[in-house]
């Protein structure tokens, strides 16, 4: 189910739709609390299995051209 401009999810807040594919759609956000410009990433359902693999993987790399994770919700990363 796609996301509408100013949903809310925690202090995140949806500004436009980036792209979707096969595991779930990207949006561009506004984390509220840091004043910063986001990606949250929202995994299909039936994706949620992978959910913390992906997650791990992201959170072990470190450097400039690679995205950073921010945050971690039931069923988003924050990047």
């Amino acid at each position: 189910m796609p996301l509408a401009p100013k949903t809310r999810l925690g202090p995140y807040e949806i500004l436009s739709p980036l792209g979707a594919g096969g595991m779930g759609a990207v949006y561009k956000a506004a984390d509220t609390r840091l004043g910063r410009t986001v990606a949250i990433k929202i995994l299909n359902r039936e994706h949620i299995a992978r959910f913390e693999l992906e997650a791990r993987a992201i959170a072990a790399l470190n450097h400039p051209h690679i995205c950073t994770l921010y945050d971690v919700g039931p069923d988003y990363l924050v990047l």
